[in-house]
């Protein structure tokens, strides 16, 4: 199916609640592959997850460095604590805790899609499922143009094989910018979750990503910086889940 047309699809998809995509009352992992990922693509998930009181642990799966690499006011290891407190502090923002997020550091723009690093990145994250309880993963949808989303879409597989009877879904972020006949597969199946009450909260956490979506970091001209037009466009009434099989 062309991307267009599986696009459309996906805006389609039928609306449901919390309790269809995480069954049974269990817990849930959200993977991003950087620091903002997990409020673009899933924030209303996130706040209605610890207002039901779910058990709930956000993973992010690089570094965040690869953001602003020419930057001398924020080197390597002040990029990368900068972007975590960023997270934290989305988080917050969605009223989850900062223990419940876990940095996984990879490296950004380098995240492994197999091997050992994958692997383990896989058995962490299927450890971090296990002690939630987890009935549902959420990552990147692996047609995204971002090798970082691929390949955290491929860890995420290979934690499945780890975690039987656990669902799985795949929320776009990069995907909308795809050319139209890009080919990604068969018609989607999943579905809308309704977020209208969320979103002021999701803008806050997206905006709490400072570095990504502002010139708070000044000395790295091809530094890199969300459009509006994107924000908006994740920040709508819906969030969408695409089920993986």
């Amino acid at each position: 199916m062309r991307a267009d047309a599986f696009l459309e699809a996906v805006k389609a998809l039928p609306v449901t609640d919390l309790a269809t995509l995480v069954p049974d009352g269990g817990g849930l992992v959200v993977v991003a592959p950087h620091p903002d990922d997990e409020s673009l693509g899933c924030g209303g998930l996130i706040a209605q997850a610890v207002r039901e009181g779910r058990a709930l642990r956000v993973v992010i799966v690089s570094n965040g460095c690869g953001s602003h690499p020419n930057s001398k006011a924020y080197p390597h290891d002040r990029l990368r604590d900068l972007r975590e407190a960023e997270t934290v502090t989305a988080m917050a923002e969605l009223g989850l805790s900062a223990e419940h997020v876990h940095f996984l550091r990879l490296p950004d723009g380098g995240v492994p899609s197999e091997g050992a690093g994958a692997e383990a990145a896989a058995d962490r994250i299927a450890e971090i499922a296990r002690a939630t309880g987890a009935s549902a993963l959420f990552v990147t949808w692996r047609h995204d143009p971002h090798c970082d989303h691929t390949a955290s879409a491929a860890i995420v597989d290979l934690a499945r094989a780890r975690l039987p009877g656990v669902a799985a879904y795949a929320y776009p972020v990069w995907g909308w910018t795809l050319p139209p006949e890009r080919e990604v597969g068969p018609a989607p199946e999943g579905f809308r979750l309704a977020v209208e009450d969320e979103r002021a909260a999701k803008r806050r956490a997206v905006e709490a990503h400072a570095s990504q979506v502002s010139g708070l970091i000044e000395d790295d001209a091809s530094g890199f910086q969300l459009e509006p037009a994107m924000i908006d466009r994740l920040c709508g009434p819906h969030e969408w889940y695409i089920a993986l099989r």
